[in-house]
C-alpha cells in the first residue's frame, strides 16, 4: 500500500509543473483579486435589495439561469463571480504543492483561501434558505473580509519569498502598536455590518431589521474615532521612520486617504436617506481599510527585531 501511495503522489507531481516563486505571487494576487471582487458584488447583492433574487440555491427559481429580472441578474452574476474565485483560489492552493522550498506557513495559507471560499459558499445557501436573517448576512459578509485578510498575507508571504524580506528590522513596539489596533479594527467593521443590519439596505425587500439604526450608528461613528486615533500615532510613529519604512508608510498613507474618503461617504450617505450605491462605495472603503491594516500589520509583524 506505501508503494501504491508512493507512485500516485509521483503521478501527481507529473501532473503538475514546477511553479517558480514569481509565478505563485501573480497566482496569489489574481485569487486576491478575485476575493475582493466578490465581496463587493456580494454587498451589491445586500445593497439592492437582491438578497432572494434567486430563491433557490444552487438553482435560481425552478431553472439555473435566472429569469429576466434585475434582482435575479444581480444574485445570480454574484454567485457567478463565486464560481470565478474558486477557481483562481483553487489554482493558488495547487500551485503551492509545486513551488520548491515553500515555507509551510505559506504552503497552508494558500490552501486556506479556496478553503474560505468553500466556507463562503456554503454560509452563502444558509443565508438565502434563511431568509436573509441579518445576523446571517453579517456573517456572510464578515466571513469575505476574513477571506480578504487571508488572501492579503499570502500575497505579502509570496512576495517576500520571491523578492526577499527587507533587511532592516522595525521596533517591536511599534508592531505590538499595529496588533493593538486590530480589536478596534474588527470592532469598526462588525459595528458597520450592524448599521447595515438595522438599516434600509439589509439584504432583501420586506425583510426585518435587526436593532435601532441610530444606536447603531451612534456606536460605529465612536467605534470609528477611537480606531481613527489610534492610526494617526502608527501613521505618525511610520513617518518619524521614513527612512527606512517607505513601504509601509506608502501603505498608511493610502489607507489614511481610505479612511477619510470612508468618513465622508459615511456622512453624506446617512444625510441622504442611505442610497445604495453610495453605501456601496463606503463597503467598498471599508474593504480597502481593512486589506491595508492587515498588509500593514503584517509588514510590520515580519519585519519586528526580535525580542
Amino acid at each position: 500500500m506505501e508503494a501504491g501511495a508512493r507512485a500516485r503522489r509521483a503521478g501527481f507531481r507529473l501532473r503538475l509543473p514546477r511553479v517558480s516563486p514569481s509565478v505563485f505571487r501573480g497566482v496569489c494576487i489574481a485569487a486576491l483579486a478575485a476575493i475582493v471582487l466578490v465581496t463587493i458584488t456580494g454587498a451589491t447583492v445586500r445593497l439592492t435589495d437582491s438578497g432572494l433574487g434567486c430563491e433557490d440555491w444552487p438553482n435560481c427559481g425552478e431553472e439555473f439561469l435566472p429569469p429576466a429580472s434585475f434582482h435575479a441578474l444581480v444574485e445570480f452574476s454574484n454567485r457567478g463571480v463565486g464560481i470565478a474565485v474558486g477557481l483562481t483560489t483553487l489554482l493558488a492552493g495547487l500551485a503551492a504543492f509545486r513551488v520548491p522550498n515553500l515555507p509551510r506557513r505559506l504552503f497552508w495559507g494558500a490552501l486556506a483561501l479556496p478553503g474560505s471560499v468553500l466556507a463562503q459558499g456554503v454560509l452563502g445557501g444558509i443565508t438565502v434558505l434563511s431568509g436573509l436573517h441579518p445576523l446571517v448576512v453579517m456573517g456572510h459578509f464578515l466571513l469575505s473580509l476574513v477571506a480578504v485578510a487571508a488572501g492579503v498575507l499570502v500575497v505579502l508571504g509570496a512576495h517576500w519569498f520571491a523578492a526577499g524580506r527587507p533587511d532592516r528590522p522595525v521596533p517591536r513596539p511599534l508592531m505590538w502598536l499595529s496588533l493593538a489596533l486590530a480589536p478596534l479594527l474588527l470592532a469598526l467593521v462588525v459595528t458597520g455590518a450592524f448599521v447595515t443590519a438595522a438599516g434600509p439596505r439589509s439584504g432583501g425587500e420586506n425583510i426585518a431589521r435587526f436593532g435601532n439604526l441610530e444606536d447603531a450608528v451612534y456606536v460605529h461613528v465612536r467605534v470609528t474615532a477611537a480606531f481613527g486615533i489610534g492610526f494617526l500615532v502608527l501613521a505618525a510613529w511610520l513617518w518619524r521612520l521614513r527612512a527606512s519604512m517607505r513601504p509601509e508608510l506608502l501603505v498608511a498613507g493610502g489607507m489614511l486617504a481610505a479612511l477619510v474618503g470612508q468618513m465622508v461617504v459615511g456622512e453624506v450617505q446617512w444625510r441622504n436617506e442611505l442610497p445604495w450605491w453610495l453605501v456601496l462605495i463606503h463597503v467598498t472603503l471599508a474593504t480597502a481599510v481593512f486589506g491595508c491594516m492587515t498588509l500593514l500589520a503584517g509588514r510590520l509583524v515580519g519585519r519586528a527585531r526580535p525580542a
